[in-house]
Parts: C-alpha cells; structure tokens; sequence
C-alpha cells in the first residue's frame, strides 16, 4: 500500500464513476501517481492539512473544488499526479464531461502514459466528436498510447491486467470509429476483431458495446474494396442473432441481402426465396463469435459474361432485325467479332429514329447518350452527324430525337456513328372539321 504521510497514515479511495466501467475507479494503492510499497512524504504542514482535508470531502462536487484549490497553492506537490487522478474521477462522478476532459489533459501534461487519464480522453473526444475527424484522430491516438502504455510501477501485476481488460476493449473500438470515419476498413477490421478478442463472448450476447463490435466488424468487411462477404456475413448474421427490435429484423435482412448476392445465382428462384442452407449458417453464428471451421458458405456459379448473353442473344433470335435498338447496341458493344457482325449487318444502311440527351453538339454533329446506361454515366455513345447544320444547336442535357442513317461503329468504347441526320418531320396537323348548320323545317 502506497502512503502519504506527515503524522500518519492515511489511505486514498475512491467510488466508481458513472460514465465509464467501475474498474476505472481508484482503488487504495492503485493511483499511478504513488510509488505502491514507499513513502510519500509531504514535508510542510499547511500542505499536508490542505491534502487531509480534500481528500476527506464526501461529496464529488466538494472534493473537486478542495482538489483545485490545493493544485493552486501547491501546484508542484509531490502527489500532484495523485490528485491530479483524484480530481478526474471526482468531476467523472458529477457528469462534467468538460472538466472530466481537462483534468485529464492535465494530468496527462504531467504523466503521457498515465492510463485512466489516457482513456478518459480517448472516450470523451470520441463521444462529443460528432463528425470532428480531427477529434476523432486525437481520441484516437490517445487510445494507441493507452494500448502502448507500460505498467507503472506503481501498480501491482493483478491491478494493471485488471485496469488493461476494462480499457483495451475501449481502445480498440475507438481506434475502429476513427478507422471507419477515414474509410481504412482494413485497419477497422483490425481493431473491431482486436476488441471482440479482449471481450468474454457472453458480451457479444446481449445489446451492449460487444454486440455493437460484431455488428461493426460485418459492416467493416462489406465496406472495404472489394468486399469479404464470407465474412462480412458472418458477423452481420452473428449480430442478428442476439440483437432487439427493431434492429433485428433490419440487421437480418442485410445479412440475407448479401448471403444471397454470395451464394444464389441471380436465376435461382428457388434458392432467392428459401436461402438454401443459411438456417445452418444461423446455427453456427449463435454459439460461435468467429467463424468455426465448419464455416464454409458455397460461392453461387460465375455470372454469364456480357460476350456469354451477347452470344445468347444471338442465337436464340431467328430475326436479328426484330431485337430492340438497346439490345443491338449490348451486343456490339460486348459481343465476339462474330456475333457484333451479324448484328452490324442488319443495322448498317438503316435509317431509323433515335432519341437521346445530349451530351456535346455543334451545327454540324451531336453526340447522344442513347443507352440507360450511358445517359447513367454521361457519356455519348452515338454520333448523329447532321445532312444538313442544325439551325438551333440543341443544349447539353437536352432530349432530341433524330432520324439517321447507320454508318460504322467502334466496339471499345462503344460508339456508333450515324449519318444524314435531320430531325423528324412535324407531324402532320388534322384540319379542323367544319361545324354544319341543321336547319330545321317548322310543321
């Protein structure tokens, strides 16, 4: 036990603060700012009765304001850090957030590897960050020193593994947040699985920060690029498990999103209705944290590849003519030589109507974006080269429709050419019928 002495002895306790695990509370010879096994002597009177005195207050509130009037008078005591761990845990237990944060910016200014104070930071500024990245950062790096942080020699073996269970979970979670706020999901992944790794399971088994860890680490693995979705289902259908409306039922129907995506084939009715074999994935997850060995969800077969539907289309179409002006266009942009061909054989020479936004124009050509998906990504996939210039030059963004004629085509990337264009007749106007008189004979 740690003594601070001028006539005798007296011993430093103090209760649990509310805003953080009980285990962060100081116990008699646990302050990092007493040598545990030596004397601290405190030389003057007036100091001594000054100390005696705050820390016999009885109330937080009380021996907050004797703490600070003592670090005022003695600001270069000898227990300066004691107090100094005093003054936070009592602010901690009136719920002043701010001056629990200063005092331990203080008391960190005095010792950097001090591991309440480091923690009480790194939980604050990541608390009241609320979208700050450079708070988040600095809670952050206050949570990797607390990781770093050597056992003072102070504290006994069994206080500092007990004060190192209660905080690394925490620091790691922190460290996570700020992981996920800068979209590095590889070190997200890291730390959540570091934090799950320093909890009992039975904590991942009940809504709480535990739980909260899993549901983070499946969403981190869906996150990054490209995505573990083995994985990422896993720790989304573990979360599912034990989590309570309403988020249950959202958090499982995410896990089954994906589970679908990794292992139904998009033609599989069957498998997309039922979800083939995940009840024995729901199994697992609730009597394990991590993925058993017995984990192994099957991949659904390989998508057709866009020259594979191209092919099908093809051949699965006595007319080529009659395929939609999209489907042509698919087919050469990703069919073979072979089937763009025959395709480019029934377009070339052609005229017909073509609608689209454009994307660039002059009097004398406009570039369209005719398929969804290039009006998706803006850019012009035909050339309307004009017959005659345009007299008004239609605006970016615009819709037209013009008549043109096939010309030629580049594959990669795609683009058709067409020539003659010209805009489409006005439709022809019905002249109006002329109202007749009915004349009616008198009887």
């Amino acid at each position: 036990m740690k003594k601070v002495v001028f006539a005798s002895v007296l011993a430093v306790t103090a209760g649990a603060a509310p805003l953080v695990p009980a285990a962060l509370a100081l116990d008699d010879g646990q302050s990092q700012g007493a040598q545990q096994g030596q004397t601290i002597t405190i030389k003057d009177p007036a100091e001594y009765n000054a100390y005696t005195n705050a820390m016999g207050q009885s109330s937080p509130a009380a021996k907050a304001a004797a703490i600070e009037q003592f670090l005022q008078q003695y600001p270069n005591s000898v227990v300066k850090e004691e107090m100094l761990e005093q003054l936070m845990a009592a602010y901690q237990q009136t719920g002043d957030a701010n001056k629990t944060l200063d005092a331990a910016k203080r008391l960190l200014a005095v010792n950097p590897n001090n591991l309440r104070a480091l923690f009480f930071v790194a939980y604050i500024e990541k608390q009241t960050a609320n979208g700050d990245q450079s708070k988040l950062d600095d809670a952050a790096a206050k949570a990797q020193a607390g990781l770093n942080a050597p056992k003072p020699a102070s504290m006994s073996d069994a206080d500092y593994q007990k004060l190192k269970a209660t905080t690394t979970p925490v620091f790691e979670d922190i460290i996570g947040a700020d992981d996920v706020a800068k979209k590095d999901y590889k070190g997200a992944i890291d730390a959540y699985t570091a934090e799950l790794k320093a909890i009992n399971q039975a904590d991942t088994e009940k809504p709480g920060p535990g739980l909260l860890a899993v549901y983070n680490l499946g969403n981190a693995y869906l996150q990054q690029d490209p995505k573990d979705l083995v994985n990422g289902i896993w720790f989304l259908t573990r979360a599912a498990q034990f989590a309570q409306p309403p988020y249950k039922d959202q958090i499982e129907k995410a896990a089954e999103y994906w589970y679908k995506k990794y292992h139904c084939a998009q033609t599989d009715t069957a498998c997309q209705t039922n979800l083939d074999g995940y009840a024995q994935i729901q199994q697992l997850a609730r009597t394990n944290l991590f993925p058993p060995a017995d984990y192994k969800p099957v991949a659904a077969p390989p998508p057709p590849s866009p020259q594979d539907l191209a092919h099908q289309a093809v051949v699965s179409t006595p007319d080529l003519k009659t395929l939609a002006l999209g489907d042509k266009e698919f087919i050469l942009a990703n069919g073979s030589p072979e089937d763009s061909g025959k395709v480019w054989d029934v377009l070339k020479g052609q005229t017909v109507e073509v609608p689209g936004t454009v994307i660039s124009a002059t009097a004398d050509s406009v570039q369209l974006a005719v398929s969804d998906d290039a009006k998706q990504s803006q850019k012009a996939d035909f050339t309307i080269n004009m017959k005659t210039p345009l007299k008004e030059v239609p605006q970016p963004n615009t819709q037209v429709t013009y008549i043109a004629t096939f010309d030629s085509y580049t594959q990669n990337p795609l683009m058709i050419t067409m020539k003659d264009g010209e805009l489409p007749a006005p439709a022809k106007k019905t002249p109006a019928r002329r109202a007749t008189t009915t004349h009616r004979t008198r009887q």
